[in-house]
């Protein structure tokens, strides 16, 4: 059993986790002063001054202040009756004694003026004990807010004015078709039944437990509430034309979204979700809020890449800059899915701010990756940050490996197509995979294993499933011509998965499926047979309508649409349930903030046209976060150095 605290849950990352993963602790980092320790403060502060009043100040009674020329000074008296011609005595009882009277007046006044402050303290101290605890603790959070503030504008340095790349279809896409249409506003129904309940019992917090109804979060998050629901389902909101949720969205990031916390966060996760989230909302509204807020961020995590390698730690302190790696990865390793998928996010963040060092960061990677042996031309999981070895020879196009070769072939798009490197890798690795890792079940269900140790386990994750749409939006390019092929892969993949979720009660697919022996597309550990809202067979089903429009895909996503509307939806929001091979489920209480970012997302441009959000111009992040292809004819990227 996997130690649930250690794993993300979010999107195609990690391996499967038992169901126990979701029920995390919520802690609130901020720091709170009890009203005694404050009225401690104050009255400590008062019996100082008054020790200090009357034991330090100078007493002229029995202290003299000796200042040469203007003071008393000790020299022999003279006896001018004798005749001595000597004047030098003459300060002793002459100009010294008016001195000596002035600075008694001087310390007079101070004691008065003193005493008159500490009668004023002390009448403060009284109206303070007067107030009431709600008073107190208003007046403490002012304070607080003045602070925040003041470090927010030391924080918000304009960025260059950088040109927008040329955006094409960000909203619109309304289907012709009287009942795709009303398919595309039940979805869009169940956005809204997700976001207001969000709205109303979990605000601000990570995610929600929708049958507590109360906030939620796990461990990728930290111990802060980041709000991570509502950077998640910023685009989604946009693209549905939810616009009033949208700009509820954006107050709340503005005024409450705060990096500068005492908190421990997975770089990968808070990267795809946060900075990819921020980035999306960017584009599509233009509003400089959260472009600032993603670079602020970005910033925060950059102390992660402080390795003997630079491949970064697992997880950041985002206000220390201390970093680690999980502490199940194999040899203290760091995870190929997760330093493998932070290429789109930095290379806009060096476009938008001129900065190359983001860029840079992830180009290293490639570099050293590059460089690098690969045991039968696949990538194994683990690199060991320390050393820049592999660890376990493990290799999987799911959980630990997945979003790696994705984002290798979206940098390619992302670059106009320029990027002939990255396509490259890309290439090789799919040739790889394909080889060593795809069969043919006995049934004849065309599936992905996982190579451990030289040897092929027969069995898919439902993270895995997004690989039939990658390998449809790779097939133009791909080589010798084999387009059609690769389309083709990407299609039985659609198929097997599709098989995963008609052969469970409740239509809906299970977390991890065999194919040994007579079983096929099945669960078959009670640890394998939960679903937690995840997007990735759905993602498949849109990639595949989008360059096939065969009508099954639309077929399909909407039985995936009716099974989670009536096995996952409650009255406070939409939760996971932990077997989908029950017909009286339980739930695990949890609403992903992933449901909103990409499940929903997806299902929704899948019963959309074309035009919304066009894939010669958009592509979609591992948490489907969509960021402009950055065409060199339309931008000034060619002539950015960070770029370069």
């Amino acid at each position: 059993m996997i130690t649930p605290a250690l794993l993300p849950l979010s999107g195609r990352r990690l391996p499967p986790l038992n169901l126990g993963a979701s029920a995390f602790p919520h802690h609130r980092a901020t720091l709170r002063l009890s009203e005694k320790f404050i009225l401690l403060l104050i009255l400590s502060a008062f019996i100082t001054l008054c020790f200090g009043a009357f034991f330090f100040l100078p007493d002229s009674s029995k202290h003299k202040r000796f200042d040469l020329g203007l003071e008393d000074v000790l020299i022999p008296h003279v006896d001018t009756s004798k005749g001595d011609k000597n004047l030098g005595g003459f300060l002793i009882h002459g100009q010294g004694g008016h001195d000596e009277h002035r600075h008694r007046e001087e310390e007079e006044r101070l004691r008065n003026k003193i005493r008159a402050d500490h009668e004023k303290a002390l009448e403060e101290a009284k109206e303070k004990l007067k107030k009431s605890r709600d008073e107190i603790q208003a007046e403490i959070q002012t304070e607080k807010n003045k602070v925040v503030q003041e470090l927010k504008k030391k924080d918000s340095k304009p960025l260059p004015p950088v040109p927008l790349p040329n955006l094409i279809g960000i909203n619109g896409g309304e289907p012709a078709e009287p009942d795709i249409r009303e398919k595309r506003n039940k979805v869009k129904e169940m956005m809204k039944h997700a976001w207001d309940n969000y709205r109303q019992y979990g605000w601000g917090h990570n995610e929600l437990k929708p049958i507590a109804r109360k906030g939620h979060s796990t461990n990728i998050f930290g111990n802060s509430q980041m709000g991570a629901t509502i950077v998640d389902a910023l685009d989604t909101l946009y693209i549905m034309g939810l616009h009033d949720e949208f700009r509820d969205g954006q107050e709340w990031i503005d005024k409450n979204l705060d990096f500068s916390v005492n908190s421990e966060v997975s770089v990968f996760e808070v990267n795809i979700r946060f900075i990819g989230g921020l980035l999306a909302a960017y584009y599509l509204s233009g509003q400089e809020v959260f472009k600032i807020k993603a670079v602020q961020l970005a910033g925060k995590l950059l102390p992660a890449f402080n390795t003997p390698t630079g491949i970064p730690w697992a997880m950041v302190n985002l206000k220390s800059g201390v970093g680690r790696n999980w502490g199940w990865a194999s040899a203290g390793s760091s995870i190929l899915a997760e330093f493998g998928t932070l290429h789109m996010e930095f290379v806009h963040l060096s476009y938008l701010t001129g900065d190359p060092v983001y860029y840079n960061k992830v180009m290293h990677i490639r570099k050293l990756l590059q460089k690098m042996d690969r045991p039968n031309g696949l990538y194994p999981n683990y690199l060991n940050p320390r050393t820049g070895r592999w660890g376990q020879h493990h290799t999987s196009v799911g959980g630990l490996g997945d979003s790696f070769y994705e984002y290798l072939l979206k940098a390619w798009l992302m670059s106009d197509k320029t990027d002939t490197e990255a396509r490259k890798m890309y290439d090789d690795a799919i040739e790889a995979i394909e080889k060593h890792l795809i069969r043919k079940s006995n049934g004849g269900l065309t599936f992905i294993g996982e190579w451990k140790n030289g040897h092929l386990e027969r069995k898919m994750g439902h993270l895995t499933c997004f690989a039939g749409g990658m390998f449809a939006l790779g097939a133009d390019g791909s080589r010798d011509d084999k387009a059609g092929h690769y389309l083709q892969l990407g299609a039985e993949i659609a198929h097997t998965c599709h098989e995963s979720y008609d052969r469970t009660t409740l239509k809906l697919g299970p977390e991890a499926f065999k194919f040994d022996g007579g079983v096929e597309a099945v669960a078959v550990r009670q640890n394998e047979k939960y679903y937690i809202l995840r997007p990735e067979v759905i993602e498949t089903y849109w990639y595949m309508w989008r360059f096939t429009h065969d009508p099954k895909y639309r077929q399909w996503g909407w039985e995936a649409t009716q099974a989670i509307d009536k096995y996952c939806r409650v009255s406070g929001g939409f939760s996971g349930v932990k077997d989908v091979y029950s017909s009286s489920p339980t739930y695990d209480d949890v609403q992903q903030s992933f449901f909103l970012a990409e499940t929903l997302k997806y299902l929704y441009l899948l019963f959309s046209n074309d035009d919304l959000l066009p894939l010669d111009n958009w592509v979609f992040n591992t948490e489907a976060h969509p960021l402009p292809v950055l065409h060199l004819a339309n931008t000034t990227l060619s002539g950015n150095p960070a770029y370069r």
